[in-house]
């Protein structure tokens, strides 16, 4: 199904069932019962990515930005035509402030790299307790070659960003870098990102943002937003594995180094030494993901012919019917901001988070997988998190524009199935 599709009447219509058509896993033979409530980890992709990755190593693929053949040539335009759609879609200024890298986590340790010699010795970076994993480790790593110290700031009870400590910590620590993520993975704490950014830059700091949780759930603009950077990944964004984003603005290009060598990311090589390509050429070292970067502009549009501001009102209208059914189910434990705030208020994105008492979270994830709900079980890569919060592990069910409340009724009977069976 091509974008003619998506840009039908019937596709203006706030996602939900309608979405699920264009999702084939989710919308033909047995698979149309999948009760996929995972997209946290990785979204389901529609058939216009899939057509158009299908089609381009079908029928379109060469090496770029060597060729002088037209499929070359080609391959080529299309690829640059991707970045400039990211550039648009990120709100940059430019093309050259979109570097392709493989997700979210090389895109962080592309920062973390390039940034060495923006670093002396007793520098401090700040980042938060309820970092995922891809922007924690980095600056471990980044802290020990370069003699550094790495702090954090706090979270509640409820897993809410403490702003005050934040504020408190940066006046205390002039860091160099603060590193925040948008949404929390495991809790879905939206963080207060345009406030982070102003007292950083205040401060001197450079900023980073992980939106891996947020990008394919709300509007963002990058110069807006005020970030020196910011990441995510494709296949969060209904598109393929393989293909991350990371916005650099320009203002920082002359602070970084290349995060790899090799080909086409020089201008010149002699046996004295090389010379860097522009950017961003020179942070994309070898063959970039040509297919991947194609697929990822299908799913932009894709994403964008239904609106964002549509997708984020249908989630969070089924994020309150669903913490609302969870929340009544006897031995259900939810966790995160909503606990406090309640669900209608917009403090959460597409997360929910939860145990139920008696069974342990990975059990409870089998057992929803024979009603054919697919759940995350774990610690989500944010071990820091729930060890401060004093939970083991916890179930997590993730919203995607595919979603609706169908799902999550066929959650709660998983649940109390899984009640009965260890009670």
């Amino acid at each position: 199904m091509g974008m003619a599709a998506i840009e039908s009447k019937e596709s203006k219509r706030l996602p939900g069932l309608t979405a699920r058509q264009f999702f084939p896993i989710l919308s033909k033979g047995e698979k149309a019962q999948l009760h996929y409530l995972d997209t946290a980890a990785s979204a389901q992709k529609p058939a216009a990515v899939i057509d158009r990755i299908t089609a381009y190593l079908s029928h379109e693929h060469a090496n770029i930005h060597r060729g002088a053949y037209s499929l070359s040539a080609n391959a080529t335009k299309a690829y640059d035509n991707s970045k400039l759609r990211l550039a648009r879609f990120l709100g940059a200024d430019s093309e050259r402030e979109i570097i392709f890298t493989k997700g979210t986590t090389e895109s962080i340790n592309l920062v973390a790299h390039s940034l060495e010699n923006y670093f002396s010795r007793g520098d401090n970076i700040l980042i938060s307790l309820i970092e995922h994993h891809s922007n924690i480790v980095p600056w471990q790593m980044l802290a020990r070659r370069k003699g550094l110290n790495l702090s954090f700031c706090n979270i509640s009870p409820s897993a809410e960003f403490d702003l005050d400590d934040y504020k408190k910590k940066v006046e205390e620590l002039k860091p160099k870098l603060v590193a925040m993520t948008h949404v929390a993975n495991s809790f879905g704490t939206l963080f207060p990102v345009d406030k982070i950014v102003d007292v950083a830059h205040k401060a001197g700091a450079l900023v980073l943002v992980d939106a891996a949780q947020s990008v394919q759930h709300c509007e963002l603009d990058c110069s807006r937003i005020g970030a020196d950077f910011l990441a995510f990944s494709g296949h969060k964004f209904y598109g393929p594995t393989g293909i991350g984003v990371l916005y650099a603005n320009s203002k920082v290009h002359h602070l970084m180094e290349p995060f790899q060598g090799g080909g086409d990311m020089i201008s010149s090589v002699a046996v004295e030494g090389s010379a860097w390509a522009d950017f961003p050429q020179r942070m994309e070292a070898g063959t970039p993901p040509i297919a991947e970067a194609i697929a990822l502009e299908s799913a932009v549009d894709f994403v964008e012919g239904f609106g964002l501001k549509a997708i984020a009102d249908y989630e969070h209208s089924l994020f309150v019917k669903a913490w609302e059914l969870l929340s009544k189910e006897e031995g259900v434990e939810l966790y995160g901001p909503a606990t406090r705030h309640g669900a209608e208020s917009g403090c959460q994105v597409s997360i929910i988070s939860f145990n139920l008492k008696g069974v342990h979270a990975h059990d409870l994830s089998t057992i929803a997988d024979n009603f054919n709900v697919q759940i995350r079980a774990g610690h989500h890569c944010a071990m820091p998190a729930l060890k401060h919060l004093g939970i083991a592990s916890s179930a997590r069910a993730s919203i995607g524009l595919y979603s609706d409340i169908s799902d999550f009724e066929a959650l709660i009977d998983a649940i109390r199935a899984a009640r009965k069976m260890f009670r």
